[in-house]
């Protein structure tokens, strides 16, 4: 067997046991060390397995990852997802639908600060859901929107996979950063107008409401002061040049700390929960890392990433063909796998093509999220789709997939869109000091 048919066998076996139950850690790790053994001998893979680990979590760009973690964590427990709700709906709750529109702009905004996907749905569930279905609204259309609003944390900076995927590729975590803005905000407004569109459809999913006055929408702003303040200190300073991303990733999560305390929801016991779930997120995120690294070391002694960039220019297929075959490869992939699992498995060999075709990193980067986004939403597996489920119990699977379906669609309208215009991704970088 060629070390690239080896290598493409590995990826198989590592999806297998994904599918099995196997923790992603453990089947990259496996899978990895058991290649290189079968192509280097035992001698070779007990040296990777004595300095992947330590090289894979040894570098200093990682310290930004517990940071924003710390950072999403105070924020969560700060109480703010209440206020950023009520902030939003009193600028859009008049309008039909407006308080799924709301759900969505509060997950973009909270998403912003937390940085995860998963946990902006899970907070954002549970206060936004019972307030559209006090006020009328359809089951399908208000836990959808959660569902969908909460991927725009993946992509709005800060962003944990955009960490990772830059340290996988060497690519400039702030350029990164500030790639994804236009395009997270492109995907809250085509969100927004999905919403829209549907409940003119079909006027039953969603009643009007009254409009809130300027005294209302002043009071809520007050309350919310300190989100804003500090989303626009840690992306405007790795904009203006004042901080590198770990040095904003470290004002963040003082300021999110700040925060917390500031809402009297950080005593004793809450401050030692917040440190507990930060070191346990960030120990599962550096596993992952440890077992990606070994599967790295696999992939690339098999010669898989020069194998693809040989068969790619032996094909004669154009670079936009491949950037669509890659992109349906990744929607396909989504369909059965979490954001952080596809990013880590598939960078390592797709990224050398990327580069060998000429692409920007940045614009490449901020695409990979995008899909990543649109596989946390994507039936049967999307983790999005399951995590609102269990934050209202009530609620069936299928009902959450019926309302989800018109967001696909809008997000496959704006991955063509950011395909298409590469400038929509990196006109802010190209801006930056």
């Amino acid at each position: 067997m060629s070390g690239a048919m080896l290598g493409l066998a590995g990826f198989g076996l590592t999806l297998v046991l994904i599918a099995f139950g196997f923790p992603v850690a453990v089947a990259m790790a496996l899978v990895g060390v058991g290649g290189f053994w079968w192509l280097n001998g035992l001698m070779g893979a007990g040296f990777i397995l004595g300095s992947s680990p330590f090289e894979a979590i040894f570098p200093y760009s990682l310290s930004v990852v517990p940071l924003f973690v710390m950072m999403g964590v105070f924020a969560a427990r700060a109480g703010l997802s209440r206020s950023l709700f009520d902030m939003v709906n009193s600028f859009l709750g008049h309008v039909r639908g407006g308080l799924a529109v709301t759900g969505v702009g509060a997950c973009a905004i909270f998403g912003a600060i937390c940085g995860s996907s998963l946990a902006t749905v899970a907070t954002m569930g549970r206060v936004a859901i019972p307030e559209m279905e006090k006020r009328g609204y359809d089951g399908s259309l208000s836990s959808a929107s959660i569902a969908a609003g909460g991927t725009l944390g993946v992509l709005i900076p800060p962003s944990i996979l955009l960490v990772i995927y830059g340290i996988l590729t060497q690519t400039s975590i702030g350029q990164l950063f500030i790639g994804a803005i236009l395009p997270g905000i492109i995907g809250a407004v085509l969100y927004g107008l999905a919403i829209i569109v549907r409940v003119r459809m079909a006027p039953h999913l969603a009643p009007s409401a009254p409009r809130a006055g300027w005294g209302t929408r002043l009071a809520t702003l007050r309350r919310v002061w300190g989100v804003l303040l500090l989303f626009a200190l840690v992306i405007g300073g790795i904009y203006l040049g004042w901080f590198s991303p770990t040095e904003a990733a470290a004002v963040g999560a003082v300021g999110a700390f700040g925060l917390a305390l500031l809402s009297g929801e950080l005593d004793c016991q809450a401050l030692w929960g917040a440190v507990r779930e930060t070191a346990g997120l960030t120990g599962m995120i550096f596993f992952i890392l440890i077992g990606a690294s070994l599967f790295n070391y696999f992939l690339e002694t098999a010669g898989l990433p020069s194998a693809l960039i040989d068969g790619i220019e032996a094909s004669g297929l154009s670079p936009a063909m491949v950037l669509v075959l890659i992109m349906l490869f990744y929607i396909i992939l989504g369909c059965f796998m979490d954001a952080m699992s596809m990013i880590l498995l598939t960078v390592p060999f797709l990224a050398p093509v990327a580069a060998s075709l000429d692409f920007d990193m940045v614009w490449f980067g901020v695409l990979v999220v995008t899909v990543a986004e649109i596989g946390l939403i994507t039936p049967p597996i999307g983790m999005n789709l399951f995590v609102v489920q269990a934050t209202q119990p009530h609620l069936t699977q299928r009902m959450v997939i019926r309302g989800i379906l018109p967001f696909i669609l809008v997000d496959v309208v704006r991955l063509v869109l950011l395909a298409a215009l590469p400038a929509l991704t990196l006109w802010l970088p190209g801006k930056m000091f």
